[in-house]
């Protein structure tokens, strides 16, 4: 006996999608109209000359009345490879970099906790903490290369006041030159870390302290086990921005050494900058800016992977 085979039922079709209402698109349009005077200046003043380097890093460019250049490759790069100067710049670089930042990290903290105790006349103190920031990096440089003048310099009088050998000739001797620029760095930078630090301990709620104090937790022990582990991001970021303007500032050195004595403070950005503008090699000079970017990027991603890697909770917790 066979049974009818019964028709299958069709599946029944998918709602229809929604069509956008006037009122999305317009809620779009206002969007990209609040976006666009932000991304604007973004796209001219940042991403354009970087693109522009890096087009310029594989031609033979150079700075003249009537340029002629063409498309070079590698070639710049490979010279490059061979220019045992650029690379000890790099080196010198690296050295203020990191020596500056560490430093400013540092004294700021220490600051910034001295300021978040409760000092009497915490207005004016916070106001005098800023002067440094305040002025501009040429007139620091002036006040910097006075101070560390040879020749009746505070600071040589200083020495010669207590017993120490003074008439060292601070920016013009190998051996003091690029410490002496490390502490006029730390002293420009440190006033903007401050303030950030400052805000940082401020949101560091006071039950916390007082909780560690009623443990017994002393005042170094109430900092490794409650500041910092609350500082830690905002260490992270501050740290990777003075890294970053660090690396690349060039009027304080410009004034105050213009990488001299020797070379012995030619930071890479001074160097990229001579080559640009004095030897009017900019495909070449756009080469070099280009490693230093790579180099920034490296170095930054290493750190932050390493912080972020010291946040994460262990496994199997």
């Amino acid at each position: 006996m066979t049974t009818a085979t019964q028709p299958r039922r069709a599946a029944p079709a998918p709602p229809p999608r929604p069509k956008k209402t006037t009122q999305a698109r317009t809620r779009r349009r206002e969007a990209i109209a609040l976006v666009m005077p932000s991304l604007i200046p973004i796209l001219v003043l940042s991403v354009a000359p970087l693109v522009i380097g890096i087009v310029l890093a594989f031609t033979d460019t150079r700075l003249v009345r009537h340029p002629d250049f063409g498309f070079a490759g590698i070639d710049n790069f490979v010279r490059l490879g061979g220019n045992s100067l650029f690379w000890d710049s790099l080196r010198i670089g690296l050295i203020w970099t990191v020596g500056v930042t560490v430093l400013q990290l540092a004294a700021a903290m220490g600051l910034a906790l001295l300021l978040n105790s409760g000092l009497k006349l915490q207005g004016l103190t916070r106001v005098l903490a800023l002067i440094p920031w305040a002025m501009p990096p040429v007139v620091v440089a002036i006040m910097w290369q006075m101070i560390y003048s040879a020749n009746g310099g505070p600071l040589n009088a200083f020495l010669g006041s207590i017993g120490l050998p003074d008439g060292i000739n601070w920016l013009g001797d190998f051996n003091t030159a690029l410490p002496a620029v490390i502490v006029v760095g730390v002293w420009v930078g440190m006033p903007q870390t401050t303030v950030t630090l400052l805000a940082g301990l401020q949101q560091i709620p006071a039950e916390l302290h007082e909780a560690a104090a009623v443990d017994g937790a002393g005042a170094w022990r109430r900092f490794t086990a409650v500041t910092w582990p609350s500082m830690r991001p905002i260490v992270s970021s501050i740290t990777s921005l003075n890294f970053i303007w660090n690396f690349n500032s060039f009027s304080l050195v410009y004034v105050l050494t213009a990488g001299g004595p020797g070379g012995k403070t030619m930071v890479p950005v001074l160097f990229v900058y001579l080559e640009a503008f004095k030897n009017r090699e900019i495909g070449y000079a756009a080469a070099m800016g280009l490693v230093l970017v790579v180099v920034v990027v490296a170095l930054l991603a290493i750190y932050l992977r390493s912080q972020f890697r010291g946040d994460r909770p262990e496994r199997g917790r």
